[in-house]
């Protein structure tokens, strides 16, 4: 089992930065074992993909809308994976939740389904 705590969320003017980070625990398989991404879900919208990082810490993947402002990071010592967002947008604004995929890596980590375990959220809201 893995308990996964997002927190850094909060209101921004559009322009600013805010760092997230994903905090998880739990007993069993190690967290570097993990790869772990970023969704966002904004009101009467789907839940979407954001930015993943793989269980090696080699490959990262993000979606265009966030290219060049937004950057995930792992420290697997703190067992905690960020996602320092810059350049923030009111479209940026959503809840955004962290999950984990044992030993994933690739495409799959852009789908939803790939990962076991899930964050409750952190609101982000960007104002213009």
């Amino acid at each position: 089992q893995v308990q996964l705590v997002e927190s850094g969320g909060g209101l921004v003017q559009a322009g600013g930065s805010l760092r997230l980070s994903c905090a998880a625990s739990g007993s069993g398989r190690t967290f570097n074992n993990y790869a772990v991404g970023w969704f966002r879900q904004a009101p009467g919208k789907e839940r979407e993909f954001v930015a993943a990082i793989a269980w090696t810490g080699t490959s990262t993947y993000s979606t265009d809308s966030v290219k060049g402002r937004f950057m995930i990071s792992r420290d697997n010592a703190k067992n905690t994976v960020y996602l320092q967002m810059n350049s923030l947008k009111p479209e940026d604004t959503a809840v955004y939740y962290c999950a984990a995929d044992f030993r994933g890596g690739g495409v799959r980590l852009r789908s939803r389904g790939s990962y076991d375990y899930w964050g409750q959220g952190t609101q982000v809201t960007v104002s213009s």
